[in-house]
């Protein structure tokens, strides 16, 4: 498949009064053209600090790019000045984010929001844009998108408020779609809802899309490929049955074995012991040692490069070194592994 998007080095810092904190490391990543890539980690792990740094959306001047590329058809958006920027974003690569009440003008009729990007980026009358603004309602499943576009957020429910700022995000055809949590505040069933909604969009216009979740029930319903976030950095990639079928990182499996189930019961659920790093002094070896039940010496001393396990798969852990001591995933994880196979018909 065609890449339309190479992260190749990436760093991202912010400047506290503490001093530097290194929130994204030295990740490089691809996205090929309609597929989706999650972006997977607990809270503090560089997921929404990556995203916004695609969108140049760091806050400034305590926020910045310490040093990588992002190439987007052939340039460098690191290099990009805040004016070509405007004409990107929206245009090329648009964002939903998590809370659409905060994110939405609530003094705007949600018709005029629709329309401001068709406006800008398009060249379109208001006639036009507002023509196009209610056929994009109707893909986001919006009911009665005429009498809709004349109110305001308020008016909407969460669930509804979340498809507009779909359809915002859709309303230039954007090549590259980021999606930051945007199922985080809904309740489940809205939440498959919207999930649908963007993968029935995706098959439609072959946007590619890079969700970012801390949940991995999401992914396996969404994505194509996973990479794994931690302490800023990537530390496993892979398509996701890889991921879910064959984890190589420690950290993967503790997420993985803390997915509760409904055959789980509560003595069952798995949960990583201890805290992520304090990215002020980034850790000298591989930051997920202190909770990592596997370390090996070498964890605490030197980080681990990413070790192939196909050519779609790598993982960033010493146990896939060919010196390293054998282990198997805890059988929490085993026993999650074959579950999910099993649901998919991969057993016999």
């Amino acid at each position: 498949m065609e890449k339309i998007l190479e992260v190749k080095n990436l760093s991202v810092s912010f400047n506290t009064h503490d001093g530097e904190v290194q929130a994204v490391r030295d990740i490089s990543f691809d996205l090929h053209k309609g597929e989706t890539l999650a972006i997977v980690g607990e809270s503090g792990s560089g997921k929404s600090v990556t995203t916004k740094a695609l969108m140049k959306l760091l806050p400034e001047p305590q926020g910045f790019i310490k040093n990588g590329e992002i190439m987007f058809e052939n340039e460098d958006i690191v290099k990009k000045n805040e004016k070509q920027m405007q004409k990107v974003r929206g245009k090329d690569l648009a964002m939903i984010f998590q809370d659409p009440m905060t994110s939405l003008n609530p003094t705007m009729k949600v018709g005029t929001q629709v329309m401001e990007g068709l406006i800008r980026h398009r060249n379109m009358n208001k006639q036009q844009a507002r023509e196009k603004a209610i056929e994009i309602l109707k893909l986001v499943k919006i009911p009665e998108p005429e009498i809709r576009m004349k109110q305001y957020p308020h008016q909407f429910s969460g669930g509804m408020r979340q498809r507009v700022m779909i359809a915002i995000a859709l309303a230039c055809d954007p090549k590259i779609l980021i999606a930051d949590e945007p199922t985080t505040a809904l309740d489940v069933t809205i939440q498959a809802q919207i999930l649908d909604i963007m993968k029935d969009i995706q098959a439609e216009t072959n946007t590619s899309i890079i969700f970012i979740t801390h949940d991995l029930g999401v992914v396996a319903n969404i994505a194509d490929r996973v990479a794994v976030m931690y302490a800023g950095k990537i530390i496993e990639i892979g398509t996701v049955d890889e991921l879910f079928y064959n984890p190589k990182h420690p950290y993967t499996w503790g997420l993985l074995g803390s997915m509760p189930t409904l055959d789980s019961s509560e003595e069952e659920l798995f949960a990583i012991p201890g805290t992520p790093p304090d990215l002020l002094y980034p850790p000298k070896g591989d930051a997920f040692a202190p909770r990592n039940e596997f370390a090996l010496k070498i964890d605490y001393e030197e980080q681990p490069p990413m070790f192939k396990v196909s050519d779609t798969h790598y993982a960033a852990t010493w146990l896939m070194d060919p010196k390293a001591p054998a282990i198997s995933p805890p059988p929490s994880v085993q026993k999650r592994m074959q579950a999910d196979k099993a649901k998919k018909g991969v057993l016999k």
